[in-house]
């Protein structure tokens, strides 16, 4: 787990990453609420930004695409306007160095082809088993691959580095033209030669030393990939995105963070490497967490996420939202429920103010669950032009901090807000609702009084039997009040009976009569006749 604290705009940010054994979830929370949750398995092999070296299988003229094998289970899509317009240059380079040619002149003095035709065909550049170097743009969503680029880029926390590229690219987020033109001429002084370079919206200000430190470092990690390629056999990985919480940490870490604690020792190593790599002035806030509780429950983002992942969201006074997915888009409807008027106000003032309040939990939503591509908001009618316009400034001001990017129209004559957001992973799927806590899901229970037996038995059989004496058992938290209510509660006469070592944890994410054992390697394992390692 890892926590990172912020301020910006006086908002008080935290995010906390809980790491397991089977997966590492990311919370971002403002001011105590969750904003941002993002959750992958530790056997994650794709994400966004990884570059692989693909095999074409099929070209499609009337898409002008080509599905790419990059080793998933459905090809990788990759459109014509994807390739870039010096892919001519990469794929020479490419298909020299796989086929060992000896004769290949190094990177840095490779000579540029004439740019692609913005109007070409992709039959007049690929061919069937062609291999390709390509980065995933979108992760595979639903029945569909990976969406791919041929145009490389590597980023890094202030600049984009643009491999067979020799341009230069300032973000219009730096307004002053004196600060932009110092940039794009420190940048060209120190780059390599085929090398573009994107200067990112945090450059501004920054001094030229730690600019080409960062550029350096990211050529590096370029140079030192391109050394294996004349050994590849497509597909394969050829270049790997940092992992999400560094990634998560290049684009938002700033001097303002005060703590970062992680309860694993390898990400604490590589949390610590990466931040003396980018500010070594901040090493001294990472630190290791050891803390007894689940850190998702210490933080209360447990609670939040079941309250705010599920279909229909309760906002303010009574007013809810209903959040339905469909194949082709995402679908909100704003209920006022069973808010009364007790301000006397008019109608159309009371369905204004339902839905600024319901503005606010939808740019909430967006980013807490990364919905992307379509979403329509069914916003409560209101017949005043001017509430539809404020309504429609307010939703844009708010969305103003989503780094994904997005488009909104105004409200429609229906009262529909249309809203497109930048996908690049599926959309945040989580189980809020709990199995039945007496049944377990089976419908079928034992009696819960025996509960207290049950767990005493499994608790023996692993001390009496097993010669287990170090070990956590997670249950519900009521029950564990129940475990460790009174003087010389349950709880303890089972530590005198049984080992003083083991520790019993309260745990928020666990149904009524559920329990769960770890190992003191934090592996969890079940108690029968014998362990079975999960």
């Amino acid at each position: 787990m890892l926590l990172i604290t912020f301020k910006e705009n006086y908002v008080v940010s935290d995010i906390i990453v809980d790491v397991t054994p089977k997966e590492v979830s990311i919370a971002i929370m403002e001011d105590n609420v969750l904003v941002e949750f993002q959750r992958e398995t530790r056997e994650e092999l794709y994400a966004v930004g990884d570059v692989y070296l693909g095999k074409v299988k099929k070209l499609l003229p009337g898409l002008n695409a080509a599905f790419v094998d990059v080793g998933y289970k459905k090809e990788g899509f990759l459109h014509y306007q994807d390739l870039g317009p010096n892919f001519n240059t990469q794929q020479k380079y490419v298909k020299r160095i796989l086929s060992g040619d000896k004769k290949a002149p190094p990177f840095a003095k490779l000579p540029f082809l004439p740019e692609l035709n913005k109007d070409g065909k992709i039959a007049d550049v690929l061919s069937q088993g062609d291999e390709v170097l390509v980065q995933i743009a979108k992760e595979p969503i639903s029945t569909k691959g990976p969406r791919l680029t041929a145009e490389l880029s590597f980023a890094g926390r202030h600049l984009v580095l643009l491999p067979f590229s020799d341009k230069i690219s300032v973000s219009t987020k730096i307004k002053t033209n004196e600060e932009r033109a110092r940039l794009r001429q420190l940048i060209q002084s120190v780059k390599s030669k085929n090398f573009g370079v994107i200067v990112r919206t945090s450059s501004e200000g920054k001094r030229v030393a730690e600019l080409d430190h960062e550029l350096r470092t990211i050529q590096k990690r370029f140079d030192d990939n391109l050394t294996k390629l004349p050994k590849a056999k497509a597909p394969s990985l050829f270049f790997q995105e940092t992992s999400r919480v560094v990634a998560l940490l290049r684009d938002v870490l700033n001097p303002t963070f005060e703590h970062i604690f992680i309860n694993d020792r390898d990400f604490f190593k590589n949390i610590l490497d990466y931040v003396v790599l980018i500010s070594p002035e901040q090493k001294g806030i990472v630190k290791m967490y050891n803390g007894d509780l689940p850190i998702f429950d210490h933080f209360g983002v447990t609670k939040q996420i079941k309250s705010s992942l599920a279909r229909t969201v309760t906002f303010k006074n009574g007013a809810y939202l209903i959040i339905e997915h469909t194949e082709a888009m995402h679908v909100i409807d704003v209920n006022s429920g069973n808010r009364t008027n007790k301000s006397g106000n008019e109608p159309e003032e009371t369905s204004y103010n339902v839905n600024i309040a319901a503005a606010n939990e939808i740019a909430r939503q967006l980013r807490l669950r990364d919905m992307g591509g379509i979403i329509v908001v069914d916003f409560i009618d209101m017949s005043d032009a001017a509430n539809r316009q404020k309504l429609f400034d307010h939703v844009s001001s708010i969305m103003s901090h989503d780094r994904a990017r997005h488009n909104i129209l105004p409200l429609s004559k229906f009262g529909l807000m249309q809203i497109t957001r930048q996908r690049v992973r599926p959309i945040l799927d989580i189980e809020t609702d709990e199995k039945c806590p007496t049944c377990l899901g089976t419908g079928h229970s034992k009696p819960s009084i025996l509960f207290e037996e049950t767990l005493e038995d499994k608790i023996k059989t692993l001390t009496k039997d097993l010669n287990m004496k170090r070990f956590r058992c997670h249950i519900h938290p009521y029950v564990y009040a129940y475990l460790t209510r009174g003087l010389f509660s349950i709880l303890a006469r089972w530590k005198v009976k049984y080992s003083t070592g083991m520790k019993v944890v309260p745990d928020q994410s666990l149904g009524f009569l559920e329990y769960k054992f770890f190992d003191s390697e934090n592996n969890e394992f079940e108690v029968k006749d014998k362990i079975e390692i999960k």
